[in-house]
């Protein structure tokens, strides 16, 4: 092997290096603004406040520690959205279940009320934008910075950032999606159907979920106050 190629070989890892060590940063700053975020009251300054930040650093991060794209994406609408209303549908008919389980009940009723309590537009808008945003950082930043397992592994980065949270049910659904986004990611080439898929899914989840849990997500608005 020559000279040249070494060097170009060398350059080459010294560059992921680098692109890994930014990701490694973004993520350690992002999930603690997440898990901050829904430690605070819903409807407060300070939720919006931390949310806004989780997804402005997860936006930003990602696209700062994203490595130049070696071919363009396929660009897709239709089946991203089509997608993500199956994976809605599989999810609320596992919500029907689910609300007779007390301890799944009262965790997804505790991610609930941050959407019953909050004006109906301010609570999309922070939803769409932190979707957005973890597509732009989980399958984009980290998947890039993984290539030998990348949807595993962006996978379960994407678990831990959550588990942050400390709340089971949204570990549980960042395993399912994650998986199902990483495959997006691979299937396209970049993030832009994962992120139509996950816009699409949540819109639907923040719309029609809350009437399932209903009860107990006043429960726990009255125990919060």
């Amino acid at each position: 092997m020559n000279r040249s190629v070494r060097r170009r070989r060398r350059g080459m890892i010294d560059g992921r290096d680098r692109y890994r060590l930014a990701t490694a940063g973004v993520w350690g700053v992002g999930t603690g603004l997440l898990g901050a975020s829904l430690a605070s009251r819903p409807d407060s300054a300070e939720f919006y406040g931390f949310t806004l930040a989780t997804a402005a650093t997860f936006a930003v991060g990602g696209l700062a520690a994203t490595p130049p794209a070696a071919e363009p994406s396929k660009r897709q609408l239709l089946t991203p959205v089509a997608i993500g209303v199956g994976a809605f549908g599989v999810f609320y008919g596992c919500a029907l279940v689910v609300r007779r389980i007390p301890f799944l009940r009262n965790a997804i009723a505790g991610v609930l009320q941050y959407a019953e309590r909050g004006p109906a537009p301010s609570v999309l808008l922070i939803t769409l934008a932190n979707g957005a945003a973890e597509e732009i950082f989980f399958r984009g930043a980290v998947y890039a910075a993984v290539p030998e397992r990348p949807i595993a592994v962006s996978t379960l980065v994407y678990m831990g950032t959550t588990a942050a949270t400390r709340n089971p049910a949204l570990v549980l659904a960042a395993a399912v999606m994650g998986a199902l986004f990483g495959a997006q990611r691979r299937w396209t080439g970049g993030v832009r159907a994962p992120m139509i898929t996950h816009l699409t899914w949540s819109t639907l989840m923040i719309h029609y979920l809350p009437p399932l849990f209903a009860p107990a997500v006043s429960a726990g608005a009255d125990t919060a106050r």
